[in-house]
């Protein structure tokens, strides 16, 4: 098992310390506010992701619940393939969640691809449900802001 070493400053202060690689000085790392966001955006994948799975479920064993017929999406598929790729996304955002909460850069990467992923499916979607996949778009957004521009401050350092 590989073990980082830690500068002593960190260990004496508990502080996470940065080394800027380039100058060769370090600095503590400073928590913003983005960090409980990014935090955020991790439980928000793992319930998207369950949103999904119900999604999916409703869409495959109940094709009535739905307000228009499979002829009426962007996408002409039966409403159990839709619901099979629901599913799908569902366990992916799961896992990706649980990576991004244990704060791997990874996993930040794939949230935000699979945030983007999950607003594309629910837009061809939106006639079957449209308040619905407004709201998982509108997390959806949100997920990718916080991922891609704050994701930095949550990261494990190798």
């Amino acid at each position: 098992m590989r073990t980082a070493r830690r500068p002593r400053a960190e260990i004496r202060t508990g502080t996470p310390i940065r080394e800027d690689t380039m100058t060769g000085t370090t600095e503590p790392r400073r928590a913003t506010g983005w960090t409980g966001w990014v935090a955020f955006c991790g439980l928000m994948l793992v319930l998207l992701g369950l949103f999904h799975a119900v999604e999916g479920l409703v869409a495959v064993f109940d094709e009535g619940y739905y307000r228009v017929g499979s002829s009426g999406l962007s996408v002409h598929m039966s409403y159990t393939a839709w619901g099979w790729l629901h599913l799908g996304l569902g366990v992916v955002a799961v896992v990706v969640g649980i990576g991004v909460l244990r704060g791997g850069t990874v996993a930040q990467a794939a949230g935000a691809v699979f945030a983007a992923a999950s607003a594309v499916v629910h837009l061809l979607f939106i006639a079957a449900y449209p308040a619905w996949s407004l709201v998982v778009i509108t997390i959806d957004v949100l997920v990718i802001y916080a991922l891609i521009v704050h994701g930095k401050e949550i990261t494990i350092e190798d």
